[in-house]
């Protein structure tokens, strides 16, 4: 038991690092081969805080242990939403920018209600795949597309979203070599961190007589938000909050489309009526709440305040807390 707790808490730093690295690799690759800024504070931003959900997510579905996946994928969501946004909101106002109506809310909304069309017959396999990452390859398109015709708008949120990715550089821009280098050690270092989790997880699992989506949805899950929370910490220390949200948006967008989907297109596996029931429909009353928050009272500027964080949060403890209950009740 404890050799399978020590490998949980050693494949959650690890897999924190490694994502760290991975972008640090990929944004420095991506700016010695001339990639605009543009895409680098979309696709890597994006896709760097939520590389640990798709590693574990990937690893779990190829050893055979789709529970973990799922659970990983709609806990993510859930606590990118109560706890990070709620925290942050509680700590200070976060502004709501009126072209997060346009392109982002829109986005997140219907890739929420995608994903639900196909967990809804609790089967996931090649097609819901295929579906769910050509939806992933179109949203980043259209938002690419949306930031080219729209680049004042934007101009603010681009900045911030490099600044972080900046940040968390291993010093000045290096090479093209050591770019590689650590582009490829993060991955190798995610694999295997995911691989490591993965095993603690299905054997905690195994030992207490829980299921893997529980386990997912609880350990594995605050587990891989810790980027998230990591980059919305960030955000209040540099003084603008509202790059919190953008970041959920986006994370949640992936957690969606590809934490769920790459898994659905390596093999074919059942769900747990329980995720449908209970995690799925949080996720859709907590993304529909967020948008309803976000967009009344219509009086601008407009902003998730603290009385809203606290909603937020409160939603996201007593999910939490009904979730330690069903294992302390086995």
């Amino acid at each position: 038991m404890l050799i399978d707790a020590a490998a949980v808490v050693m494949g959650l730093a690890l897999l924190v690092w490694s994502a760290d690295r991975f972008v640090d690799g990929a944004a420095s690759l991506a700016r010695l081969l001339g990639v605009s800024t543009l895409i680098i504070g979309i696709v890597i931003v994006g896709f760097g805080t939520s590389a640990p959900e798709i590693g574990v997510s990937v690893i779990a579905a190829l050893d055979d242990s789709p529970g973990l996946a799922i659970g990983n994928a709609l806990g993510s969501n859930i606590a990118n939403i109560g706890l990070i946004l709620g925290v942050t909101a509680i700590i200070a106002p976060i502004p709501v920018h009126d072209r997060l109506f346009k392109s982002e809310f829109p986005l997140l909304l219907f890739a929420t209600a995608v994903m639900a069309a196909c967990l809804v017959d609790l089967r996931l396999g090649p097609i819901d795949g295929v579906v769910l990452l050509a939806l992933l390859g179109a949203a980043l398109y259209y938002l690419v597309r949306d930031h080219r015709r729209h680049p004042v708008d934007y101009a603010r949120l681009d900045h911030d979203q490099l600044e972080f990715v900046d940040q968390s550089g291993v010093g000045d821009e290096p090479g093209m070599g050591r770019a590689i280098g650590w582009l490829l050690v993060g991955l190798l270092v995610l694999i295997g961190s995911s691989r490591l989790l993965v095993w603690g997880a299905s054997n905690i699992a195994s030992t207490f007589g829980v299921s893997e989506l529980v386990i997912g949805l609880t350990i594995v899950a605050l587990g891989t938000s810790l980027p998230e929370l990591a980059a919305s910490i960030a955000s209040l220390k540099q003084n603008v909050p509202d790059v919190a949200i953008g970041n959920v948006i986006g994370s949640n967008l992936f957690n969606s489309l590809a934490v769920i989907g790459l898994p659905a297109l390596i093999t074919e596996f059942s769900i747990d009526q329980s995720a449908r029931a209970r995690d799925l429909s949080l996720v859709i009353a907590l993304t529909l709440g967020l948008v309803l928050m976000a967009r009344f009272p219509s009086a601008r500027p407009r902003f998730l305040g603290r009385l809203r964080g606290i909603v937020l949060f409160g939603a996201f403890v007593i999910y939490q807390l009904s979730l330690y209950h069903e294992i302390a009740a086995r």
